[in-house]
């Protein structure tokens, strides 16, 4: 800055102050490993004490195996490896063991413990996927509780099924789709639990007693023109998501129908619900959204030009945080996540992104205002529950005349006994 521009600019920020501008501060964020060496990480939740509660898909077995959709030919077996963890003053122990999972043979592609919430007594509600036709789950798998919503009792081993989620999609199969049900992750409003089905790409609400399960909304597939696919040779990340044999490399089309994959909900402080968008092969890079449903049903993109979202929360202030799994198209090999703000006027702000976050599942906010995140939710044996919180808030360079200015004339006013401000943290 020239001198001579220094009077105005003093007085610009003079201006700023009095009219109860705060000073632009940028924040620091670091992340930190409370949990480590799990298995297929997913969902989290605290309950009212403050313990933070975390399921695992786990490993599949050497059970019966059903075809995996996606797979090209590859069966996900199971196993009773699925369970749920507490983390407590820094301690990580299982207090719910035996969940059925399913997974290829590598253990990956995990379905099982998916999500994990607690209603207003604490009374803990389970989610558990499926990710495979529902018309074969009963005769493989009887009396399984894959592809439902339990109750459990955490002390005594125990669970009682809600809802079963991939039967209406066996019945009902809202978007007139390939059957397939998923479901991946739920809220509780009120006395509804509201769901997102990966597999069937609708929303689903039923009363927590079991009763009105109908879905909400259903996610339209988009067109993409000349989209970018992964090579024949491309190494996928993860079994499940290969090229067509052969690929694309000879004649690609110039047009392809994309699948929306939910993935995560959260409520709004205009108690709407909000559901984020994975995409489906071949995963194209900004191609992922937000979607809003209403309480009159209407379906509306909220945000748009992500990719590959995994969850969305909002915090206290209206705030809504989304989290991408991968920031390019995941088939290049790069799983580097992202944690972005979206103001309620649709500023967006990236938290974090790297930096030893890969390939996450799942986030929520503790009442500390640090961000906990399963990450590495693609890996048995190696998945973890990150710590992301604001180390330091400084003035960013822009605003340190404004501080400058703020303090001559405070000094003036403070003669007079006049606050100028509250600091906020």
């Amino acid at each position: 800055m020239k001198i001579k521009y220094l009077p105005i600019t003093f007085f610009t920020f003079c201006v700023a102050i009095f009219s109860g501008i705060n000073a632009a501060k940028a924040a620091s964020f670091s992340s930190s490993v409370i949990a480590d060496g799990l298995n297929n990480v997913r969902g989290l939740s605290f309950d009212s004490d403050g313990s933070l509660y975390v399921a695992e898909a786990g490993i599949g077995g050497n059970g019966a195996c059903v075809p995996s959709p996606s797979a090209q030919g590859n069966s996900l077996c199971y196993g009773t490896t699925g369970a749920i963890l507490k983390i407590q003053n820094g301690t990580t122990k299982q207090v719910l063991t035996g969940l059925p999972s399913l997974a290829l043979p590598t253990g990956i592609t995990a379905a099982g413990p998916q999500d994990i919430k607690f209603d207003a007594t604490g009374k803990p509600y389970i989610l558990l996927g499926y990710a495979a036709n529902p018309g074969l789950r009963d005769a493989t798998f009887p009396d399984t509780i894959l592809g439902k919503i339990i109750t459990a009792d955490l002390n005594t081993n125990t669970r009682t099924s809600i809802a079963d989620l991939a039967n209406y999609e066996l019945a009902n199969n809202p978007d007139q789709g390939d059957i397939i049900s998923n479901p991946l992750a739920f809220v509780l409003d009120g006395n509804k639990a509201v769901a997102v089905d990966a597999g069937a790409n609708d929303l689903l609400s039923v009363d927590t007693d079991g009763s009105n399960l109908q879905a909400l909304a259903t996610f339209p597939r988009q067109l993409l023109t000349n989209p970018i696919f992964p090579p024949s040779d491309a190494q996928p990340f993860d079994e499940a998501q290969v090229p067509p044999p052969g690929g694309f490399e000879n004649a690609p089309p110039l047009q392809f129908p994309v699948q929306a994959v939910p993935t995560g909900v959260a409520i709004g402080p205009d108690r709407a619900y909000y559901v984020s968008d994975f995409t489906g092969f071949p995963f194209p890079e900004g191609g992922a959204k937000i979607y809003r449903i209403g309480a009159d049903g209407q379906l509306s993109v909220y945000a748009d030009g992500f990719t590959q979202l995994t969850d969305l929360e909002f915090d206290a202030l209206g705030n809504l945080y989304a989290l991408q799994y991968a920031n390019e198209s995941a088939w290049k090999g790069n799983l580097d996540g992202s944690l972005i703000k979206i103001a309620a006027d649709g500023t967006r702000t990236t938290i974090f992104s790297g930096n030893g976050l890969l390939a996450p599942s799942s986030l929520t906010i503790g009442s500390d205002g640090a961000f906990y995140i399963t990450n590495k939710s693609d890996r048995p044996g190696q998945g973890q529950v990150l710590k992301i919180e604001n180390t330091k808030s400084i003035p960013e360079p822009s605003s340190t005349l404004s501080l400058l200015a703020l303090g001559v004339l405070g000094a003036s006013l403070s003669r007079k006994g006049k606050p100028l401000f509250k600091a906020e943290v």
